[in-house]
Protein backbone atom coordinates (compact mmCIF):
# COMPACT_ATOMS: atom_id res chain seq x y z
CA UNK A 1 0.00 0.00 0.00
CA UNK A 2 0.92 3.64 -0.49
CA UNK A 3 0.19 6.83 0.82
CA UNK A 4 -2.31 8.75 -1.33
CA UNK A 5 -1.04 12.21 -2.45
CA UNK A 6 -4.45 14.85 -3.51
CA UNK A 7 -4.49 18.33 -5.43
CA UNK A 8 -6.92 20.36 -5.27
CA UNK A 9 -7.67 23.29 -7.91
CA UNK A 10 -5.50 26.45 -7.50
CA UNK A 11 -5.84 29.70 -8.31
CA UNK A 12 -3.78 32.69 -9.02
CA UNK A 13 -3.84 36.72 -9.51
CA UNK A 14 -0.62 39.14 -11.12
CA UNK A 15 1.89 38.23 -8.76
CA UNK A 16 0.71 35.51 -6.33
CA UNK A 17 0.00 31.37 -7.12
CA UNK A 18 -2.01 28.98 -4.49
CA UNK A 19 -2.14 25.37 -4.64
CA UNK A 20 -3.13 22.92 -2.10
CA UNK A 21 -4.04 19.04 -1.23
CA UNK A 22 -3.26 16.59 1.07
CA UNK A 23 -1.47 13.69 1.73
CA UNK A 24 -3.26 10.51 3.46
CA UNK A 25 -1.61 7.24 5.17
CA UNK A 26 -1.76 4.14 3.21
CA UNK A 27 -5.14 2.52 3.62
CA UNK A 28 -6.77 -0.44 2.53
CA UNK A 29 -10.18 1.23 2.68
CA UNK A 30 -11.48 2.03 -1.31
CA UNK A 31 -12.07 5.83 -2.46
CA UNK A 32 -15.08 6.87 -3.18
CA UNK A 33 -17.17 4.66 -5.96
CA UNK A 34 -19.50 6.68 -7.92
CA UNK A 35 -21.87 3.85 -9.09
CA UNK A 36 -22.24 2.02 -5.50
CA UNK A 37 -25.87 2.14 -4.19
CA UNK A 38 -27.79 2.58 -1.63
CA UNK A 39 -25.97 0.34 1.71
CA UNK A 40 -23.27 0.64 -0.61
CA UNK A 41 -22.79 3.74 -1.19
CA UNK A 42 -23.35 4.69 2.50
CA UNK A 43 -19.97 2.53 3.45
CA UNK A 44 -18.11 4.18 0.38
CA UNK A 45 -19.26 7.71 2.28
CA UNK A 46 -18.28 6.55 5.47
CA UNK A 47 -14.96 5.67 4.65
CA UNK A 48 -14.34 9.12 3.22
CA UNK A 49 -14.53 9.83 6.86
CA UNK A 50 -12.33 7.46 8.36
CA UNK A 51 -8.99 8.43 6.12
CA UNK A 52 -6.08 9.02 8.08
CA UNK A 53 -4.00 12.63 7.30
CA UNK A 54 -0.15 11.81 7.06
CA UNK A 55 1.59 15.08 9.19
CA UNK A 56 4.45 16.61 8.18
CA UNK A 57 5.35 14.77 5.26
CA UNK A 58 7.83 16.55 2.57
CA UNK A 59 5.98 17.79 -0.51
CA UNK A 60 7.43 19.34 -3.62
CA UNK A 61 6.04 21.42 -6.20
CA UNK A 62 7.62 21.35 -9.82
CA UNK A 63 7.14 25.06 -11.16
CA UNK A 64 8.77 27.11 -13.44
CA UNK A 65 11.93 24.74 -13.66
CA UNK A 66 12.36 25.20 -9.84
CA UNK A 67 11.28 22.78 -6.88
CA UNK A 68 9.48 24.19 -4.19
CA UNK A 69 9.65 22.20 -0.91
CA UNK A 70 7.06 22.27 1.97
CA UNK A 71 6.00 20.25 4.52
CA UNK A 72 2.28 18.88 5.44
CA UNK A 73 0.36 20.54 8.17
CA UNK A 74 -0.94 18.13 11.21
CA UNK A 75 -4.12 17.12 9.16
CA UNK A 76 -2.03 16.54 6.24
CA UNK A 77 -3.07 19.86 4.54
CA UNK A 78 -0.54 21.88 2.72
CA UNK A 79 -0.82 24.85 0.61
CA UNK A 80 2.08 26.84 -1.56
CA UNK A 81 1.19 30.39 -1.12
CA UNK A 82 4.11 31.37 -3.94
CA UNK A 83 5.36 34.58 -5.81
CA UNK A 84 4.39 34.02 -9.80
CA UNK A 85 6.76 34.34 -12.13
CA UNK A 86 5.08 33.23 -15.25
CA UNK A 87 2.65 36.06 -15.97
CA UNK A 88 1.90 35.14 -19.54
CA UNK A 89 -0.81 32.28 -19.29
CA UNK A 90 -4.46 33.21 -18.50
CA UNK A 91 -7.41 30.51 -17.78
CA UNK A 92 -6.75 27.12 -16.77
CA UNK A 93 -3.25 26.27 -16.17
CA UNK A 94 -1.22 22.73 -15.02
CA UNK A 95 1.12 22.26 -12.27
CA UNK A 96 2.50 19.17 -10.65
CA UNK A 97 3.59 18.09 -6.91
CA UNK A 98 5.62 14.99 -5.83
CA UNK A 99 5.90 12.96 -2.49
CA UNK A 100 8.54 11.21 -1.54
CA UNK A 101 7.86 7.58 0.12
CA UNK A 102 11.25 5.26 0.94
CA UNK A 103 12.30 4.52 -2.98
CA UNK A 104 9.44 5.61 -4.59
CA UNK A 105 8.19 8.78 -5.66
CA UNK A 106 4.11 9.68 -5.38
CA UNK A 107 3.16 12.18 -8.31
CA UNK A 108 -0.04 14.11 -8.79
CA UNK A 109 -1.38 17.04 -11.05
CA UNK A 110 -4.10 19.10 -11.43
CA UNK A 111 -4.81 22.41 -12.63
CA UNK A 112 -4.98 26.21 -11.41
CA UNK A 113 -7.22 29.33 -12.36
CA UNK A 114 -5.85 32.39 -13.54
CA UNK A 115 -8.64 35.12 -14.43
CA UNK A 116 -8.01 37.89 -16.60
CA UNK A 117 -8.59 41.21 -14.97
CA UNK A 118 -12.31 42.94 -15.99
CA UNK A 119 -13.88 39.35 -16.01
CA UNK A 120 -16.67 38.69 -13.53
CA UNK A 121 -16.18 36.23 -10.02
CA UNK A 122 -18.91 34.22 -9.69
CA UNK A 123 -19.20 32.68 -5.74
CA UNK A 124 -21.55 30.14 -5.32
CA UNK A 125 -22.47 27.66 -2.08
CA UNK A 126 -23.39 24.39 -2.88
CA UNK A 127 -25.53 22.83 -0.49
CA UNK A 128 -29.36 23.71 -1.83
CA UNK A 129 -28.06 26.03 -3.66
CA UNK A 130 -27.40 23.97 -6.25
CA UNK A 131 -27.69 20.52 -5.01
CA UNK A 132 -30.34 19.34 -3.85
CA UNK A 133 -29.16 18.88 -0.02
CA UNK A 134 -31.46 19.72 2.69
CA UNK A 135 -29.27 21.24 4.82
CA UNK A 136 -31.82 23.19 7.09
CA UNK A 137 -32.82 19.38 8.15
CA UNK A 138 -29.37 17.30 9.47
CA UNK A 139 -30.78 13.96 9.28
CA UNK A 140 -32.57 13.86 5.90
CA UNK A 141 -29.20 15.72 4.94
CA UNK A 142 -26.82 12.51 6.40
CA UNK A 143 -29.66 10.61 5.11
CA UNK A 144 -29.65 11.47 1.41
CA UNK A 145 -25.42 11.81 1.64
CA UNK A 146 -25.27 8.06 2.50
CA UNK A 147 -27.82 6.67 0.23
CA UNK A 148 -27.55 8.44 -2.90
CA UNK A 149 -24.40 8.33 -4.89
CA UNK A 150 -23.61 10.92 -7.20
CA UNK A 151 -25.40 9.72 -10.13
CA UNK A 152 -29.07 10.12 -8.07
CA UNK A 153 -28.63 13.45 -6.47
CA UNK A 154 -30.23 16.27 -7.80
CA UNK A 155 -29.51 19.64 -9.13
CA UNK A 156 -31.79 22.44 -9.05
CA UNK A 157 -33.79 23.66 -12.29
CA UNK A 158 -32.79 25.62 -14.69
CA UNK A 159 -29.17 26.23 -12.54
CA UNK A 160 -27.04 24.71 -15.41
CA UNK A 161 -27.52 27.89 -18.16
CA UNK A 162 -27.99 30.57 -15.82
CA UNK A 163 -24.13 29.41 -14.44
CA UNK A 164 -23.10 28.95 -18.02
CA UNK A 165 -24.47 31.72 -19.42
CA UNK A 166 -22.61 33.53 -15.81
CA UNK A 167 -19.46 31.61 -16.58
CA UNK A 168 -19.64 33.36 -20.11
CA UNK A 169 -20.93 36.77 -19.64
CA UNK A 170 -18.74 39.22 -21.24
CA UNK A 171 -16.53 36.66 -22.43
CA UNK A 172 -14.13 37.91 -25.38
CA UNK A 173 -12.98 34.96 -28.07
CA UNK A 174 -10.08 33.66 -26.38
CA UNK A 175 -10.40 34.85 -23.11
CA UNK A 176 -11.57 32.45 -21.22
CA UNK A 177 -14.73 31.74 -18.84
CA UNK A 178 -14.99 33.90 -15.63
CA UNK A 179 -13.45 32.88 -12.41
CA UNK A 180 -16.02 30.61 -10.77
CA UNK A 181 -16.03 29.54 -7.16
CA UNK A 182 -17.74 26.61 -5.11
CA UNK A 183 -17.55 27.64 -1.11
CA UNK A 184 -18.89 25.50 1.19
CA UNK A 185 -18.87 24.27 4.76
CA UNK A 186 -18.61 20.88 3.14
CA UNK A 187 -15.61 19.52 4.29
CA UNK A 188 -12.43 18.17 2.21
CA UNK A 189 -13.49 14.86 2.46
CA UNK A 190 -16.69 15.55 0.03
CA UNK A 191 -14.08 17.25 -2.75
CA UNK A 192 -14.02 14.05 -5.69
CA UNK A 193 -18.23 13.64 -4.91
CA UNK A 194 -18.68 17.19 -5.72
CA UNK A 195 -15.96 17.61 -8.35
CA UNK A 196 -17.55 14.47 -10.41
CA UNK A 197 -21.39 16.23 -9.46
CA UNK A 198 -20.48 19.29 -11.23
CA UNK A 199 -19.29 17.40 -14.01
CA UNK A 200 -22.07 15.10 -14.60
CA UNK A 201 -24.41 18.80 -14.71
CA UNK A 202 -22.33 20.43 -16.66
CA UNK A 203 -21.78 23.30 -14.68
CA UNK A 204 -18.69 25.57 -14.79
CA UNK A 205 -15.21 24.36 -14.15
CA UNK A 206 -14.23 26.09 -10.61
CA UNK A 207 -12.24 26.53 -7.98
CA UNK A 208 -13.66 24.73 -4.70
CA UNK A 209 -12.67 26.19 -1.28
CA UNK A 210 -13.84 23.67 1.82
CA UNK A 211 -13.80 23.16 5.05
CA UNK A 212 -10.84 21.67 7.13
CA UNK A 213 -11.03 17.32 6.73
CA UNK A 214 -12.73 15.07 8.76
CA UNK A 215 -11.20 11.94 10.09
CA UNK A 216 -13.52 10.09 12.03
CA UNK A 217 -17.43 8.52 12.38
CA UNK A 218 -17.98 10.90 15.14
CA UNK A 219 -16.90 14.38 12.96
CA UNK A 220 -19.07 12.49 10.18
CA UNK A 221 -22.26 12.64 11.92
CA UNK A 222 -22.03 16.30 13.83
CA UNK A 223 -21.03 17.64 9.98
CA UNK A 224 -24.83 18.81 9.68
CA UNK A 225 -23.96 21.25 12.40
CA UNK A 226 -21.17 23.62 11.14
CA UNK A 227 -19.59 26.74 11.65
CA UNK A 228 -20.09 29.30 8.66
CA UNK A 229 -16.79 31.36 9.83
CA UNK A 230 -14.98 29.22 7.44
CA UNK A 231 -17.28 30.68 4.40
CA UNK A 232 -17.05 34.02 5.39
CA UNK A 233 -13.43 34.04 5.75
CA UNK A 234 -12.86 32.23 2.27
CA UNK A 235 -15.33 34.05 0.47
CA UNK A 236 -13.19 37.55 1.98
CA UNK A 237 -9.87 36.54 1.05
CA UNK A 238 -11.01 35.94 -2.64
CA UNK A 239 -12.39 39.64 -2.78
CA UNK A 240 -9.10 40.64 -1.73
CA UNK A 241 -6.80 38.28 -3.63
CA UNK A 242 -8.70 39.73 -6.82
CA UNK A 243 -9.69 43.07 -6.09
CA UNK A 244 -10.30 43.81 -9.83
CA UNK A 245 -13.15 41.51 -10.31
CA UNK A 246 -16.77 42.65 -10.28
CA UNK A 247 -18.88 40.23 -8.00
CA UNK A 248 -21.87 38.20 -7.92
CA UNK A 249 -22.76 35.98 -5.17
CA UNK A 250 -25.01 32.84 -5.12
CA UNK A 251 -26.74 31.23 -2.08
CA UNK A 252 -29.36 29.87 -0.23
CA UNK A 253 -32.07 31.23 2.55
CA UNK A 254 -31.28 27.34 4.55
CA UNK A 255 -28.68 28.84 6.64
CA UNK A 256 -26.84 32.05 7.08
CA UNK A 257 -25.73 32.86 3.44
CA UNK A 258 -27.83 36.26 3.12
CA UNK A 259 -26.02 36.98 6.68
CA UNK A 260 -22.66 36.54 5.55
CA UNK A 261 -23.22 38.17 1.71
CA UNK A 262 -24.60 41.03 3.94
CA UNK A 263 -21.44 41.78 5.78
CA UNK A 264 -19.29 41.35 2.78
CA UNK A 265 -21.05 43.86 0.79
CA UNK A 266 -20.89 46.37 3.61
CA UNK A 267 -17.60 45.16 3.31
CA UNK A 268 -16.80 45.13 -0.26
CA UNK A 269 -19.26 47.95 -1.48
CA UNK A 270 -17.91 48.54 -4.78
CA UNK A 271 -16.96 44.98 -6.17
CA UNK A 272 -20.15 43.00 -5.47
CA UNK A 273 -22.46 43.70 -8.14
CA UNK A 274 -25.25 41.02 -7.52
CA UNK A 275 -26.75 38.40 -4.68
CA UNK A 276 -28.90 35.47 -5.30
CA UNK A 277 -30.88 34.07 -3.06
CA UNK A 278 -32.57 30.78 -3.42
CA UNK A 279 -36.34 30.46 -1.19
CA UNK A 280 -35.96 26.94 -0.17
CA UNK A 281 -39.44 26.66 1.84
CA UNK A 282 -42.51 27.23 0.88
CA UNK A 283 -42.60 30.99 2.11
CA UNK A 284 -40.21 33.78 1.94
CA UNK A 285 -38.16 34.08 5.47
CA UNK A 286 -38.90 37.90 6.83
CA UNK A 287 -35.22 38.05 7.79
CA UNK A 288 -34.22 37.60 4.30
CA UNK A 289 -36.30 39.90 2.62
CA UNK A 290 -34.94 42.60 5.10
CA UNK A 291 -31.36 41.27 4.41
CA UNK A 292 -31.45 41.67 0.83
CA UNK A 293 -33.72 45.27 1.21
CA UNK A 294 -30.69 46.26 3.28
CA UNK A 295 -28.52 45.37 0.27
CA UNK A 296 -29.84 47.44 -1.96
CA UNK A 297 -30.16 50.22 -0.26
CA UNK A 298 -26.35 49.84 -0.84
CA UNK A 299 -26.92 49.23 -4.49
CA UNK A 300 -26.46 45.44 -4.96
CA UNK A 301 -28.82 43.89 -7.08
CA UNK A 302 -30.90 41.27 -5.48
CA UNK A 303 -32.98 38.30 -6.89
CA UNK A 304 -34.33 36.16 -3.81
CA UNK A 305 -35.98 33.33 -6.32
CA UNK A 306 -37.81 30.14 -6.10
CA UNK A 307 -36.88 28.49 -9.66
CA UNK A 308 -33.86 29.35 -11.28
CA UNK A 309 -35.26 30.73 -14.27
CA UNK A 310 -36.06 34.14 -12.36
CA UNK A 311 -32.75 34.13 -11.55
CA UNK A 312 -31.66 34.22 -15.34
CA UNK A 313 -34.60 37.16 -16.33
CA UNK A 314 -33.06 38.99 -13.41
CA UNK A 315 -29.55 38.65 -14.40
CA UNK A 316 -31.00 39.69 -18.35
CA UNK A 317 -32.50 42.63 -17.02
CA UNK A 318 -29.72 44.07 -15.35
CA UNK A 319 -27.92 43.14 -18.56
CA UNK A 320 -25.12 40.64 -16.69
CA UNK A 321 -25.86 38.22 -19.29
CA UNK A 322 -27.30 37.74 -22.54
Amino acid sequence: MKPILKLYRGYANEQELIVMGHVFKPTKKRDYDFEEKKFKNAFSIINLFQIKTHSNADVYLEYNNKTIHTKTLIDGYFKFCIPLENTESYGWIDYQVRFNYGTETIVSKATYMRPKKGNLGIISDIDDTFLVSYASNPFKKIYFLLFRNVNTRKIYENVVPHYQALSNAGRTIGGGQNAFFYVSSSEWNLYRFIVKFTKIHQLPKAVLLLKDIKSSLTDFFWNGSRDHNHKFEKIKHILEFYPDLKYVLMGDDAQQDPLLYEAICKIFPVTVIAVYIRKTGKQKKENVEKILKNLESLDVAVCYFTNSSEAIAHSKKMGLIL
